[in-house]
């Protein structure tokens, strides 16, 4: 297995000349510039000169979103009691799993601690949320707290169900060619071993996703295109068959995008199934088997890329927030309006990031539009000035096709392209400068975001 700096000598040898290189870095000022602007409406609505309140906020979940939440409240109030209620005490940045699992990035650049983000003045209360009482306008600890709110702001995230792809072991995963990029930091490590392994012999090589929501719908993409080129930088491209397991008809949800992916697959050699849901696994054999229209379907491989199937957790699905019908009812998804993250039953309570039942947003770029329109809304109800802001769906993947080169997509609700620098990036190009924003310029905004500055 080759070791980051190999792979970082490798990436050098093969970046674009250095003319090119230079005009795009030039490009990053004006770029950062741009990412530091594109909220600042919605963060001077929710942060406008400070209020004066004695609000009992509770925010439930210390990820992305409840960290986001608990510093744009605490910026924008004064006398507020904002809690945050969440037991992880090491906070994970997820987007950089794929980076981990590609061999770019060591495990440790995806681990940090939730009190370093933690703004002054917000009480972290370090347990599991174990109820959500809309109706009495209480949350309650797995030890039995009871926290009454006045304002409520749900940002559990999602649970990974691997128990629903019968014969899946996680500890296992990084043995017998078995990967998993979502599951955990040191998991995406262990998934980097197993595909660099594959990389050096070739083999069959399985990749896919899920049927339902999902959170980054487009890394089991992009993972298919990192393992394609770590097997033609070995020279062992034709000695191996990658196949996408397509849940559904389409590629990605976005057509323009998706017809994009096609292209690229087909010029790459990539295999695709249509309408194949992962519903089992045999380690010991190696055969995954699928749900399809006309019955199952086994496949065996050499490795795989498991993304286990997505839902709310239990505390939001035994809960009376979520959609009680409609595409988001199966899974538990919270029933929020899509443009204001309210609630459509209880106003005081509002659902941001993953378990926000809203189409696509399943982003930590959705976060960063999506927290400061919440904030917004429920700050205009303490001072009863509602406010206008609304979230259009906007939702970033940076999609990487090759180890040097990314596509930046983002799109809205409508399946729009969004670009947020035009003239600079083409979303559907594949760029170096994108890869650059990718691997280097996302984090430190994420930070930013966590500190509610971006």
């Amino acid at each position: 297995m080759p070791s980051n700096s190999r792979l970082s000598r490798t990436l050098q040898a093969t970046a674009p000349d250095r003319r090119r290189f230079l005009t795009q870095m030039a490009s990053l000022p004006v770029a950062a510039g741009m990412l530091s602007a594109v909220t600042q409406p919605a963060q001077a609505a929710a942060g406008r000169s400070s209020v004066k309140t004695s609000a009992r906020i509770v925010i439930a979940g210390g990820g992305a979103a409840g960290l986001t939440a608990a510093s744009h409240l605490a910026a924008a109030l004064t006398g507020a009691q904002i809690t945050v209620v969440d037991a992880k005490a090491q906070h994970h940045y997820q987007p950089g799993f794929t980076l981990v699992a590609a061999g770019i990035k060591p495990q440790s650049y995806v681990v940090s601690d939730t009190r370093d983000y933690l703004p002054k003045g917000v009480d972290w209360i370090n347990e599991t949320v174990a109820e959500i009482d809309p109706e009495g306008n209480k949350v309650v600890t797995a030890s039995g707290k009871v926290l009454p709110y006045d304002y409520l702001i749900v940002a559990t995230g999602l649970e990974l169900n691997y128990a629903a792809i019968e014969g899946m072991e996680t500890a296992r995963i990084g043995e017998d060619g078995l990967g998993s990029i979502y599951h955990s930091p040191q998991a995406a490590s262990s998934t980097w071993a197993a595909m660099s392994r594959f990389a050096d012999t070739g083999g069959v090589g399985l990749f896919g996703r899920p049927a339902g929501e999902m959170k980054c719908a487009g890394a089991p993409l992009k993972y298919t295109f990192i393992t394609d080129d770590h097997l033609r930088r070995r020279n062992q491209r034709s000695k191996a068959e990658l196949i996408y397991m397509a849940q559904s008809k389409s590629l990605f949800g976005v057509p323009i995008v998706a017809e994009k992916v096609r292209m690229l697959f087909q010029d790459r050699g990539v295999k695709v199934q249509h309408e194949h849901v992962m519903q089992s696994i045999d380690l010991g054999r190696r055969i995954a088997t699928y749900r399809t229209p006309g019955g199952t379907a086994e496949q065996s491989y050499d490795f795989i890329n498991v993304v286990p199937p997505m839902r709310a957790p239990d505390v939001v699905r035994n809960s009376p927030l979520p959609w009680t019908e409609g595409p988001f009812a199966t899974d538990g998804w919270m029933e929020v309006d899509r443009n204001t993250l309210r609630h459509k039953r209880f106003a005081n309570v509002f659902g941001v990031g993953d378990i926000a039942g809203v189409p696509k947003g399943k982003t930590a770029a959705s976060v960063k539009w999506q927290v400061p329109v919440a904030v917004a809304h429920l700050i205009g109800d303490i001072t009863g000035q509602p406010s206008r802001e609304t979230y259009n769906g906007y939702t970033s993947c940076p999609l990487i096709t090759r180890l040097g080169q990314a596509m930046l997509i983002e799109f809205d609700y409508q399946d729009n392209l969004v670009p947020s620098f035009p003239g600079v990036i083409a979303p559907l190009e594949e760029l170096w400068i994108s890869w650059v924003m990718k691997t280097m310029a996302l984090k430190p905004t994420y930070l930013s975001m966590l500190r509610g500055r971006a």
